[in-house]
């Protein structure tokens, strides 16, 4: 049944709309209001002209297409001499109120003209100048240079030239000479275009240079979901992000606002115009009116196609838009001025569903169908892409979407104190605040909120915009000032946009060398703490040393942020999320600071009177480790190391002359231990019994052994065990280790600790040596047979810390070894830290003798001065030979008391001292009386 000729389309009329109220709604969502009241005006022209060429007769169509080539042949060619240049690239027309892109006007003209010039029949003349009329604006527009237009051009006319059945034999020719000159478009193009190409070629370009705009796309694709983030309070900086929001990239642009159904509903009205366009041209009389509706349908096809396309990346980015979605007044009425000519030839044609036969096939378009399907299901293809785009890596693309907008800037959390067993602070922050202001959010406050930050500040307004300009340009945050901590709080308090209040970070030592190589300090975080602690931010201040660095976890606590939105300049445009620091956890501690200064006053003394050149003391609970003092000297002022470093002051203390006072002598200073070794020895006998305790042993002066003669430290008479340990019997330890042999006195004292780390919670812990025939041949040393007996008395090739001898020390009198531990517990709740339990010496139950001559020592021997003590002690001293020291003599003693029931452990070491029990003997005598007071005497009767 034949249509009613004067019936319009609903059909396509309605489709060219909805991309019109598209391209409004993307426009609206970027902001580019104005861009929209243009498009709306434009569109209404366009209707108008849709309107007037639906009436259009179909015998004026050639005539009308040649006078749209004249003018846009003219208009081209003078573009060439007065047209506006935008990139490098001249395509515009500017008359005043508005301007014209004459390559528009030449895509619709290589459809009419071609349609005109072949639809009564293919002959090689016709052909020739078909050809030749289209290369004429194709050369105009390549010159502009607009290479994509003249490609699309290009494309229109080899369209036409295959819907006007043109046979293939010179087609084909044709088509392989413009594949094979291809790579020569590479000499025309510019850098720009040359970056595009690379970019969809390559999977490395520069995100932040040539690959910009195909990563905005593919996040403003991935991130849109179904409904688009229009809504989003942001979403105006979001779309800043994306390039050619309105023209190149408008459909990816459209899915970033409004999601993927506003995609899809581009793809059904672009998909709905070819299909209408190509059922107008089943439907018409002419052959010529049948080729221009083909014509303008493939040429919408064409355009969403390549638009879509760069939008999801599968195409190089070139420009193409979609014409009435796309901004672009030229665009928007020729695509209207198309579709009116659509309407002609459907008002022309005669009614016949699009999948009927056709009984004059040969007279219509080559492939129409086909073509027609293939685009639309293409077109279909690409919106499951981008469904696909979304399901697979949405979630991705939008968290680049919100970082790329977002700058967050640190607020440093304030570090926990550290404070010693009875509560008294060890380390406290310098009671002071930094003030800054983010300058470019700031000057969009109002005089209010400056006032009050002015009052705040105790300055005036005028003050405080001098600071702030003074800042420098380009600065994200300007410091305005320094103030206590009531100070601060009123200016948190008060909420000012764009106000930032954070500590300033520095520490405070108030013990000094006390406690420098305890505590340690803080300082700016390098390569190797944010290796140790991969999320630390840049300029994080962090533990470098002592027990800041070994418990920087539990002080450093969480860090804030005050973020803020930032357009693609990085201009801060408004406030984002802020997340308030939390302050880390206080850590309480064994030490106790009274004893810790006593134990490092009575070091300072006992090497001022004795000439040693260092000393240690470690005071330990004997059950469990708890370390109630570390003492040593020499000691350095832990205060200059800031941050900001005093670096005058830190010169002058590396400075100074003698053994660094940097180190922790009490951990990481290893020497031989002397005497103090012997009731290792001793003990090992009792493990590996190869002399019984009670046995006695001629001793003397000396002992040889292999032509070489080991002195006593003074003649001695016949000793058993308990005798030699209260005397430290040097001949009695020669012959004995000479019996246990280094394998099994090693053995031994590996159980006891030595040679080895003890595990105390303070970094940098000295192994000391525990040297035996094998381990001492894999270091190119030799084991000669006396080393056995130096052994037995801990010289030669035995070093060891002053923890270890503590530890062994404690080890021997309790029968379980402990792990030194300094941290008790933390937080306001006072969480315990973790303490290994005691381990029980497998030979705890054969200590006996070994604890007796410990005893006796301190009773009545060379420890003997402990014998006035409230409590009774057990004690070995040690003087050991070390060429290293001053005088070449360390002072040991290590002793353990109440020894009944063993509570406290003191060791004390003075390197150059000469002998222990005169050096270091009144050291630990001073702590024992203090841990240990005597009660108060009686009251006289009255």
């Amino acid at each position: 049944m034949q249509e009613d000729k004067h019936e319009s389309d609903p059909w396509i009329v309605g489709a060219a709309i909805v991309l019109v109220v598209l391209g409004l709604l993307n426009l609206t969502a970027t902001g580019m209001t104005g861009h929209a009241v243009r498009h709306l005006l434009f569109a209404a022209v366009g209707l108008v002209i849709m309107w007037v060429l639906s009436r259009m007769r179909i015998s004026d169509l050639r005539a009308f297409g040649w006078a749209l080539f004249a003018v846009a042949t003219l208009l081209l060619a003078a573009v060439s001499l007065a047209g506006v240049a935008t990139k490098g690239a001249q395509r515009w027309l500017n008359f005043g109120v508005f301007t014209v892109q004459p390559s528009e006007l030449a895509k619709l003209a290589l459809i009419l003209v071609p349609a005109g010039m072949l639809a009564g029949g293919f002959t090689l003349t016709r052909f020739v100048a078909t050809l030749t009329i289209a290369a004429v604006p194709v050369a105009l527009v390549a010159v502009q240079p607009d290479l994509s237009t003249a490609v699309v051009l290009v494309a229109t006319a080899g369209l036409m030239l295959i819907l006007a059945r043109v046979p293939l034999l010179p087609l084909v020719p044709l088509f392989v000479v413009g594949i094979a000159s291809l790579p020569l478009a590479v000499l025309f193009l510019k850098p720009y275009q040359l970056e595009r190409v690379h970019v969809f070629l390559s999977s490395n370009a520069d995100p932040a240079g040539a690959g910009w705009a195909e990563l905005q796309a593919n996040i403003a694709i991935g991130s849109g979901g179904l409904w688009g983030l229009a809504r989003d309070p942001m979403y105006d900086v979001r779309a800043q992000f994306l390039p050619e929001s309105e023209h190149d990239l408008a459909f990816a642009s459209l899915v970033y606002g409004w999601g993927l159904v506003a995609g899809l509903a581009v793809v059904v009205a672009t998909s709905v115009i070819v299909w209408r366009a190509a059922l107008a041209a089943r439907t018409a009389r002419t052959r010529e009116a049948a080729l221009v509706a083909a014509g303008i349908g493939g040429l919408f096809g064409i355009h969403a196609l390549v638009s879509i396309g760069q939008s999801l990346s599968l195409l190089p980015h070139t420009g193409m838009p979609i014409p009435l979605f796309s901004y672009g007044g030229t665009a928007a009425i020729v695509g209207f001025a198309a579709i009116g000519l659509v309407l002609a030839v459907r008002r022309d044609g005669v009614a016949r569903p699009l999948w009927a036969p056709d009984p004059r096939r040969r007279r219509r378009p080559r492939g129409m169908s086909a073509g027609t399907m293939t685009m639309i299901a293409a077109l279909v293809a690409m919106s499951v892409f981008a469904w696909q785009v979304q399901h697979d890596r949405g979630a991705e693309y939008r968290s680049m979407s919100d970082a790329q907008m977002m700058r967050c800037i640190r607020l440093p959390a304030e570090r926990g104190l550290i404070v010693d067993r009875n509560g008294v602070p060890l380390v406290a922050n310098v009671a002071e605040y930094a003030v800054a202001v983010v300058a470019r959010m700031f000057e969009k406050s109002d005089d209010d909120a400056r006032n009050r930050l002015a009052a705040l500040l105790a300055k005036s307004p005028d003050e405080l915009s001098d600071l702030i300009d003074a800042g420098g340009e380009g600065e994200t945050q300007v410091e305005v000032g320094r103030v206590p901590p009531d100070q601060a709080r009123g200016i948190v308090d008060a909420h000012l946009p764009g106000v930032l209040v954070v500590p300033s970070g520095r520490r405070q030592y108030p013990y000094g060398a006390v406690l420098a190589s305890i505590l340690g300090h803080v300082g700016v975080a390098d390569a190797d703490d944010m290796e140790r602690w991969p999320h630390l931010a840049l300029g994080s201040r962090v533990g470098k040393a002592g027990l800041e660095k070994q418990y920087d976890a539990l002080l450093r606590g969480s860090d804030g942020k005050q973020c803020m939105y930032v357009d693609p300049s990085g201009n801060p445009v408004a406030t984002g999320e802020r997340v308030d620091p939390v302050r880390g956890h206080d850590l309480r501690l064994h030490l106790d600071i009274g004893v810790q200064t006593l134990a490092t006053d009575a070091l300072v003394e006992a090497m001022r009177t004795s000439k040693g050149d260092l000393g240690a003391a470690v005071v330990m609970d004997a059950r469990t480790g708890a370390v109630l003092a570390l003492a040593s000297v020499p000691g350095a002022d832990n205060n200059v190391y800031g941050p900001p470093a005093d670096l005058v002051a830190l010169a002058a203390q590396s400075q100074t002359p003698g053994p660094s006072a940097l180190v922790n002598n009490a951990t990481q200073t290893a020497v031989p231990p002397g005497s103090t070794f012997k009731i290792v020895v001793a003990s090992t006998d009792m493990q590996y019994p190869m002399l019984s305790p009670d046995a006695v042993v001629e001793t003397g002066a000396a002992y040889t052994y292999g032509g070489h003669t080991f002195r006593n430290w003074q003649p001695m008479g016949p000793n058993n065990m308990l005798q030699a340990i209260q005397w430290s019997d040097n001949v009695y330890f020669y012959k004995l280790g000479e019996l246990l042999g280094p394998e099994k006195m090693a053995d031994v004292a590996s159980q006891l600790g030595a040679g080895r780390q003890s595990g105390i919670d303070l970094p940098g812990e000295a192994e000391g040596f525990l040297g035996t025939p094998e381990n001492v041949g894999s270091i190119g040393s030799t084991w000669y047979p006396g080393s056995t007996l130096l052994m037995g008395i801990g010289q030669g090739t035995v070093s060891a810390t002053p923890i270890q001898v503590a530890r062994w020390t404690s080890g021997i009198a309790t029968g379980a070894m402990v792990t030194p531990q300094l941290a008790a517990s933390y937080g306001p709740e006072l969480i315990p830290i973790p303490t290994e339990a005691p381990q029980r010496l497998a030979f705890a139950d054969r200590l006996d003798p070994v604890r007796a001559g410990m005893r006796a020592s301190a009773a009545a021997g060379t420890a003997g001065q402990l014998a006035d003590l409230p409590v009774p002690a057990g004690a070995k001293t040690g003087t050991a030979e070390d060429p290293s020291a001053p005088g070449g003599l360390n002072a040991w003693f290590s002793a353990v008391a109440p020894f009944d029931a063993p509570e406290i452990v003191v060791t004390a070491l003075v390197r150059g001292g000469g002998f222990g029990s005169a050096t270091s003997g009144p050291v630990v005598k001073k702590i024992l009386e203090h841990y240990f007071p005597r009660p108060p005497a009686p009251a006289p009767p009255r």
